[in-house]
């Protein structure tokens, strides 16, 4: 299942990627980049709401970055500890609660 993207969460990308203007395909291309981006951080991670997370949310934005650049695989070498990291991080907190 997708992810629903918020016009928040969209304006918070569009603003980060510097895109200034407003059309129709691109929200949608970026829509689905995000939607992509959260599902690869959470299978990744654990985190469910990426969104929430700020960390997360900083690395969704790096990876709609890259993939706007068709460079998703320097992405994935670049940020890897990172991910990593919050996935150590989400491990804890859940042992942490039981």
């Amino acid at each position: 299942m997708s992810a629903t993207i918020s016009a928040d969460l969209l304006a918070e990308a569009k603003t980060y990627l510097d895109i200034t203007w407003t059309d129709t395909e691109t929200d949608a291309k970026l829509t689905g980049t995000l939607q992509r981006g959260i599902a690869y951080i959470s299978d990744k991670t654990g985190i469910t709401d990426v969104a929430a997370d700020d960390r997360a949310k900083e690395l969704l934005f790096s990876y709609a970055l890259y993939d706007r650049s068709g460079s998703l695989d320097a992405f994935k070498r670049n940020y890897r500890p990172d991910l990593i990291g919050l996935q150590i991080r989400t491990e804890v907190q859940a042992s942490e609660a039981t």
